[in-house]
């Protein structure tokens, strides 16, 4: 994507947050030639520097998974319209200040029933640690693996872009950062907060 240095983050600290705060991202890949996207779940590990993530086998993009393994994971975080009239001097114009990552690598997809079952339950332990999974019927349970194609996703390059008005004055992010911070949009009140920290650090 479009990087100016001043958005940019490689720290993996806050990518990784961003990551798994907002997990639910869109895989991109090439299918028949084209682009194809799902949004879908996904689980980072980061010890291995993997993703995790499945979609329904009714789903054509895990068929050529395979032959294209290059994909691309969207992480969009919180993001918020920017009025010019919270800046200190004029004329300006509007802007969106946002978060994202854009995760790049290699697709292999999943296929042993044990291993399906566990990136299902990590998921599962993600989101609510206390439902049992394996408390299903067994026959349920194997029809709805059955269902699904797990894949992982072997990061190779981790893009962060923060745009949170660092190419304004200390006074304008300050300005925006306050403004965001009374807006009704809980994205608004994200970026705000994002920018408070920013502010706060130099």
């Amino acid at each position: 994507m479009y990087l100016p240095g001043h958005f940019r983050v490689d720290d993996p600290g806050p990518l990784h947050e961003l990551m798994r705060r907002f997990s639910f991202a869109t895989l991109v890949s090439v299918h028949e030639g084209r682009p194809f996207a799902t949004p879908l779940p996904f689980v980072l590990d980061a010890g291995r520097n993997r993703l995790e993530a499945h979609m329904a086998r009714a789903n054509p993009q895990w068929t050529t998974l395979e032959a294209n393994p290059e994909v691309l994971v969207i992480f969009q975080g919180d993001h918020s319209y920017v009025s010019p009239s919270w800046y200190e001097k004029h004329p300006s114009v509007p802007t969106w200040n946002y978060v994202t990552v854009h995760a790049y690598g290699k697709a292999r997809l999943v296929e042993e029933p044990e291993a399906v079952k566990a990136m299902l339950r990590g998921l599962v332990r993600q989101h609510e640690p206390a439902w049992d999974m394996d408390a299903l019927p067994a026959s349920y349970l194997e029809g709805m693996v059955k269902g699904v194609v797990a894949f992982e996703v072997e990061i190779a390059r981790l893009e962060g872009k923060f745009k949170l008005s660092q190419n304004r004055s200390a006074a304008d992010r300050r300005r925006v950062a306050e403004a965001l911070a009374q807006s009704p949009d809980p994205a608004g009140q994200g970026i705000a907060r994002r920018m408070a920290e920013r502010l706060e650090e130099r």
